[in-house]
């Protein structure tokens, strides 16, 4: 049943109509409900006040508690909850990373009122911007959580994620020719290079680093987690079992968390000349620690393998800088990271003969796509050289089948 009343109004007929009637129940509190919409005819407050029943009835969805509702404020409380599930803090991070560029765009705009076209505006501006593929995907995913997570909460009907486009840039043939297979690991040749470089040139700690980096396969942020704990020196193995965290680049501000994947948790065995470095290192650290007690009173004694003089951890920026230094020393021009000597190992232990599931679960379980790229090469080009022995050993009973044909 409507009830209706007239209010004061400065439209032209002087008042309006607001019509009431009893929605459904409060879903919490099981209390009644009233629905008031206002119109400048009694049919047209009715009309409103129906519809409005209509999407609680449907939907669930309230208009008026969603009137005044921006994107960034479900956004927030989406994060708000996200963040207290089973996620790394780095991944929070990037999530915040992702709304902060969704922010730009629909920040002030009603939840409701954020359509697909709006969304799919986003990511072409982004890729005309020049945004790499994998921020804009990103972008994408954190956005299509928060309208789900709205969806869940009755503040709308749908998702305007769905269907968008990601932006695919297309490939040119300079993009060929500049990212070979090459460019993703360092040669035999290159490797070398580095490290002889490493060894006349390197700071302190620089060869045991840079060895290990390429003779282990771990990423950098594992390396800077490792503890003497983590190196068995009789079995000659390593455990991983942590990854540092530090975003902010702060040595007191780090963390320590799980890896990757939890294909990252692995055991490998490294070799006699990787642990005899370790070891010789320990000893020197010792000694390193032993001098400067009183010179740091609050030493930071965490057993980490890789540390400054007070006991914190390096972290991967000091990684990448000591890398940087010697590169400039090398004839090498690829663009280098850290991250090429995990590369480099795989094509080290392809080479080797290696198959590719031990590879996978040695370097634990690295990006397949690229790992299978690495390897494949190396592996086609063992068969071409394969090809070249055979002519090199065997080139006189070849050259005899030829003379047949003549």
């Amino acid at each position: 049943m409507a009830y209706f009343r007239k209010i004061d109004s400065n439209n032209k007929q002087g008042y309006k109509w607001v019509c009431v009637k009893d929605g459904p129940p409060d879903p919490v509190t099981g209390k009644r409900n009233q629905i008031p919409r206002r119109g400048d005819t009694k049919k047209e407050a009715e009309a409103k006040v129906d519809e409005a029943i209509r999407k609680l009835t449907d939907h669930g969805i309230d208009d008026k508690k969603i009137k005044n509702l921006p994107f960034e404020k479900v956004a927030l409380e989406w994060l708000n909850t996200y963040s207290r599930g089973k996620v790394k803090a780095s991944t929070v991070r990037v999530r915040e990373k992702e709304i902060k560029i969704l922010l730009r765009y629909i920040a002030k705009v009603n939840i409701d009122k954020v359509s697909p076209r709006m969304h799919q505006n986003i990511l072409n501006d982004l890729d005309d911007k020049e945004y790499a593929k994998t921020t804009i995907e990103g972008v994408h995913v954190t956005a299509n959580m928060i309208f789900n997570f709205a969806i869940k909460e009755k503040m709308r009907r749908d998702n305007p994620c769905t269907g968008s486009v990601i932006p695919v840039k297309k490939l040119t043939v300079e993009d060929i020719e500049n990212n070979t297979i090459e460019e993703k690991y360092l040669e035999k040749d290159e490797l070398s290079e580095f490290l002889s470089t490493a060894h006349q040139y390197g700071l302190l700690m620089d060869m045991e680093i840079f060895y290990l980096l390429a003779f282990s396969g771990m990423r950098s942020g594992e390396l800077c987690a490792l503890k003497w704990t983590d190196v068995d020196f009789e079995t000659n193995e390593i455990r991983i079992t942590k990854t540092l965290y530090n975003p902010d680049n702060n040595m007191h501000k780090y963390e320590l968390t799980p890896p990757k994947t939890k294909g990252s948790i692995r055991t490998f065995d490294i070799d006699d000349s990787i642990i005899d470095l370790l070891k010789a290192h320990k000893k020197n650290q010792a000694k390193i620690k032993m001098a400067n007690r009183h010179k740091y009173p609050d030493y930071h004694d965490k057993n980490f393998i890789f540390c400054r003089e007070n006991g914190y951890p390096f972290i991967q920026k000091n990684i990448i800088i000591r890398m940087n230094r010697l590169l400039k020393k090398t004839s090498i021009q690829k663009n280098a990271t850290p991250h090429i000597f995990r590369h480099s190992h795989i094509s080290m232990l392809a080479e080797a003969g290696i198959d590719i599931n031990t590879i996978m679960k040695r370097v634990g379980h690295d990006d397949m796509k690229t790992t299978m790229k690495i390897y494949t090469h190396i592996t086609d080009k063992m068969k071409k050289n394969a090809t070249e022995k055979i002519k090199n050993h065997f080139g006189s009973i070849l050259n005899l089948a030829k003379s047949q044909e003549m």
